[in-house]
Formats: C-alpha cells, sequence, structure tokens
C-alpha cells in the first residue's frame, strides 16, 4: 500500500524527516546516532511513497554529514523511495551536503544555500606568553605530535598540513554535490565551489536546487490537496533535564570556536 493510499475519508501522511539544528557528534545536536531511529522510522513506514528532508542547518562535522547523506541514501535506495529536500532559513555547507541525499531540493528564494567550502582555523597565543613571562613547556613522542599548539609560534610545515586536510575534504564535498546533481549544475566550478553561500534564487539558476516550495506545499504537492505530514524528528530531552548541560553546551561551542578544527561552515 503506498504511504499516501490511504482509506478515503483519512488525510493522506507524506513522511517528512526533521533535521534541525548544527551537526556534530554532542548531545542535542544532528548526528548519525541521534537522526538514526527517526530516519529509519520515517523510511520503514513510507509504503512506496516520498519521503521529505525538512532542513535548517548551517552544517557542521563532515563526518557526521556524511554519515547522515550515507544513511539516507541507503535506506531510499532499499526501500525504493524518492526523496525531496526543502531548505528553509539555511541549508549551507554540511546542510547543503544533506540536502544532496534528496533526488530533489526545494527552497525558499531568501533560504541561504550552497557555502561549498570547508573552514579551519584558532588563534594563537605565543607573544602573549611571552608577554606575561610564561615558559611554555610541551614533551611529545612523534614529531608532529603537538601540530598547531596554539601556545607555540605557527610553523608553515603546520599549516600547509591543515591546508591539505581542508582541500581533501573540499574535493570530497565537491565530488558528493557532482554526483548527486550532475547535469543539473548549471554554472562552472570556480562560481559553485568557492565556499560562498548565495540566496535560493541564485542556486536554483545555478543548478544548485530544483525549485520553489515549503513543506507544506510539497506535501500538497505529492499527496494532493487534503494529503498532511507526518514528521519524524530526533527526540530531545526535557528542558529540566537539559539545564545542566545548557551551559556546558554554551562553553564547549566557545572553546570549539578557539580550537583548530575543521567543519563545513
Amino acid at each position: 500500500m503506498s504511504g499516501t493510499s490511504l482509506l478515503p475519508w483519512r488525510h493522506p501522511r507524506i513522511n517528512v524527516i526533521v533535521l534541525h539544528g548544527t551537526i556534530a557528534a554532542r548531545a542535542g545536536m544532528l548526528s548519525a546516532d541521534s537522526v538514526r531511529p527517526s530516519i529509519e522510522r520515517a523510511f520503514a513506514s513510507a509504503g512506496g511513497g516520498p519521503v521529505i528532508l525538512d532542513i535548517e542547518s548551517p552544517g557542521g562535522s563532515p563526518v557526521q554529514s556524511d554519515l547522515i547523506a550515507t544513511m539516507i541514501r541507503t535506506l531510499a535506495d532499499r526501500a525504493g523511495v524518492r526523496v525531496h529536500a526543502v531548505i528553509g532559513e539555511v541549508g549551507a555547507s554540511g546542510g547543503y551536503w544533506l540536502a544532496c541525499a534528496a533526488d530533489e531540493i526545494h527552497a525558499n528564494a531568501m533560504s541561504i544555500v550552497g557555502s561549498i567550502g570547508v573552514v579551519g582555523g584558532g588563534f594563537g597565543f605565543p607573544a602573549l606568553l611571552d608577554r606575561l613571562g610564561i615558559e611554555r613547556r610541551v614533551y611529545t613522542a612523534g614529531t608532529n605530535k603537538a601540530r598547531l599548539d596554539p601556545f607555540s609560534p605557527e610553523k608553515p610545515d603546520d599549516v600547509a598540513f591543515a591546508k591539505g586536510l581542508m582541500d581533501t575534504l573540499h574535493g570530497r564535498f565537491k565530488d558528493w554535490v557532482r554526483g548527486r546533481r550532475g547535469h543539473r549544475l548549471k554554472a562552472p566550478d570556480e562560481a559553485l565551489f568557492d565556499g560562498g553561500y548565495m540566496l535560493g534564487e541564485q542556486a536554483l539558476a545555478m543548478g544548485l536546487i530544483d525549485g520553489f516550495a515549503t513543506v507544506d506545499d510539497l506535501v500538497r504537492d505529492l499527496g494532493g490537496n487534503r494529503a498532511r505530514p507526518r514528521r519524524f524528528a530526533p527526540k530531545r530531552p526535557r528542558l529540566a533535564l537539559r539545564l545542566p548541560r545548557i551551559a556546558l553546551d554554551t562553553a564547549l561551542d566557545a572553546m570549539e570556536d578557539r580550537m583548530s578544527r575543521i567543519t563545513l561552515r
């Protein structure tokens, strides 16, 4: 039985997977572990009908982006269903990586889309230590164990190493987009893959998306005027249980912004 062909007196349902938030392997974030139950339930109950990805994400971890997108494609191919993505306010970097798991991508004309690039960096404090009269002492077994240490002077070899990693990740990102979008891409590589983000209107002209729609619009297009969304979202801890983690997560976010961390953003 199709997921949209229910009893006539009932509203047809289209399964919608909610993917909202930063992509990271941490509690409360989008990760392969946190989204797996909702993604599996959505495809298991689709009944051969289409599945929609409701995407609202600025990106984050390249590993988690790849794991989630691969999971979606594996289950979609296994179930033989077509996947549609809808980008809301933002589907950039890792968020766009997730969108490319769909067979078709929609957005708003003013959505933030693209940002197909990789960023990494941090801060350096050696001059501050000198000014304070602090001597940095670090001992390693392995020549590069303290690579990119923020308390030591920056080394050209370390910078080249980090850029090499980012170039490799960028290459994988570009291959993923090319593999999923194929002939629909309508702009040269230097415009598509320069890491910049754009509005949905420009993304449509460049072939990064296929059209404009909201989730509700797409539900009706796919299931008829009586169709309604059946949403599948990761479970969030109750606020009372999350309060002790909110301050910790805030501190971790601040620390991550200051560490040498490579992300799809």
